[in-house]
């Protein structure tokens, strides 16, 4: 029992892979690009909503639907370093970062969800 307490233990100390994640419709190139604490258990959430059929985005939603789940590429784009230290607020990060990627990709407003 005190092994399985440790390891719950550990995973919820271990820190989360804060990163920028992408969406992409393959045959129109539309993209969700977002930031995230925790970017692949985002992508897992949205996999889910859209598989669900309760996405927030109508047009991301519509598309999945129409297309079904081939038609999608889901990537972590970019993590953000470990820390060092702990940190608890890593927003100013993860804008900037999403930021220079969405420059990167050349995402326009057109192929944005």
């Amino acid at each position: 029992m005190t092994d399985r307490k440790k390891a719950v233990r550990d995973y919820k100390e271990k820190p989360r892979p804060a990163g920028v994640y992408r969406v992409q419709h393959a045959p129109s190139g539309r993209t969700l690009l977002g930031s995230s604490s925790d970017a692949p258990a985002m992508l897992n959430r949205i996999r889910f909503q859209l598989q669900t059929k309760g996405h927030p985005n109508r047009e991301l939603q519509a598309d999945w639907n129409a297309d079904g789940a081939d038609a999608f590429l889901f990537e972590v784009v970019d993590l953000l370093p470990p820390a060092e230290t702990e940190v608890k607020d890593q927003t100013a990060e993860l804008t900037a970062l999403e930021e220079l990627w969405r420059d990167k990709l050349k995402i326009t407003e057109e192929l944005c969800y």
